[in-house]
């Protein structure tokens, strides 16, 4: 501003800022990457409820796991009837073996915890089995670290579960986490970054669906004289020019009239270009991959790791499927034990496994072949308690 001493006041000239890059209107993001939340409930709500090879992953696994058959034993015999072959075909009145299994391991797979609650238990055992919620579950520590209650909360209720007293309630089965003592690490949380991914790709997809006119570029103005910059009632028009006649999927393939000293200056790469339907791919492999499932299983093409289908439904048995059923079955069959008393094994029964079929029969032909082999280093070879003495 000029001030004038002695004199009149010179007429006050209002300054006017502007930004450099205002005679460019853009039309498209500002680029900056956005990423998920990384808490199991968004995981949840975003990868499993959200994203289709997600979903289908944890489906894949979770019923798959839950169908094999199950067997008690002990260092002596295998059971065709006790107390915990009981409980786990009916481990409460609404949930059977395949549900209830299923809840266990879709909850392991989504949070990597898995909580059991026993209710009520009697001299021989519980009489009922119920998975809880991971995400209504909290860890409450003692002084050597050890958990000594489970909080269950639902809203501004809460339930503790005293695990000092006795045979604990609740079995927490948890995944391997280096960096947490009590709480474990889920497939999910390592496929968080895949699964923004392929959201994001087919969020574009969608959008570009309703949007096809919206070209990726920015109008530049030259105004004449050197003016570059639009009024507030030209830009005003403009904006509304573009909402009303060049975006939606209504204006798709409307031509776009520019006048006045506007010009198009095309930004960005075409669809083709950016080939999001192969990044789409990548992420769904780099899902399928985290989960430990064969992309192949789930569709995703491209994928040529295993020849066929059969030799990659035989790999997602060994190296997802049985380790997964054998940690949880441990776990619960060491548990159930402590309440009858009589220590028990609880695995999966790899002879009623079709995957594993071939697998099998060349064992047994082997171990069978075996003649220096007594009859008792056969059957521990194969996983069977010895035979019953005879009375």
């Amino acid at each position: 501003m000029v001030f004038g001493f002695g004199k009149a006041a010179a007429p006050v000239v209002p300054e006017v800022k502007a930004s450099a890059t205002g005679p460019v209107i853009a039309f498209q993001g500002s680029g900056r990457v956005a990423w998920s939340p990384r808490d199991p409930v968004s995981l949840t709500r975003n990868g499993f409820l959200a994203n289709p090879v997600a979903f289908r992953a944890v489906k894949l696994i979770a019923e798959t796991a839950a169908a094999l058959p199950l067997v008690v034993q002990d260092c002596e015999r295998r059971y065709e009837v006790h107390p915990v072959l009981d409980l786990i075909r009916r481990p409460n009145p609404v949930q059977g073996k395949a549900d209830f299994f299923e809840a266990v391991y879709g909850q392991l797979l989504l949070s990597g915890n898995a909580y059991v609650e026993a209710v009520p238990w009697t001299a021989g055992g519980p009489a009922e089995l119920h998975v809880l919620r991971s995400d209504r579950m909290s860890l409450i520590p003692g002084a050597d670290g050890w958990p000594v209650a489970y909080d269950y909360t639902v809203g501004n209720r809460k339930h503790r579960f005293d695990m000092t007293a006795g045979v604990a309630p609740i079995c927490h089965v948890r995944a391997f986490h280096p960096q947490d003592d009590h709480y474990g690490f889920s497939p999910m949380q390592a496929a968080a970054v895949a699964l923004d991914v392929h959201s994001s790709a087919s969020r574009w997809s969608k959008a570009l669906l309703d949007n096809a006119a919206r070209p990726s570029g920015a109008i530049v103005y030259r105004g004449a004289d050197g003016q570059g910059a639009l009024s507030a009632e030209q830009y005003e028009r403009l904006v509304a020019e573009m909402e009303s006649h060049h975006m939606g999927a209504r204006n798709a393939g409307r031509p776009m009239l520019l006048e006045g000293g506007l010009d198009w200056k095309p930004m960005g790469f075409s669809p083709s270009d950016m080939e999001f339907h192969k990044t789409k791919e990548a992420a769904a492999r780099d899902i399928a991959i985290a989960f430990g499932v064969p992309p192949m299983l789930l569709g995703v093409t491209g994928d040529a790791t295993y020849a066929n289908y059969q030799e990659a439904n035989r790999a997602f048995f060994r190296l997802t499927v049985l380790p997964l059923v054998t940690k949880v079955s441990a776990a619960l069959g060491h548990w159930l034990s402590a309440f009858g008393g009589d220590s028990v094994e609880l695995k999966p029964d790899l002879d009623q496994v079709p995957a594993l079929a071939v697998e099998r029969d060349a064992q047994w032909a082997r171990v069978a072949a075996a003649e220096f082999l007594t009859v008792a280093e056969k059957r521990s070879l194969l996983g069977l308690p010895p035979m019953p003495e005879e009375a």
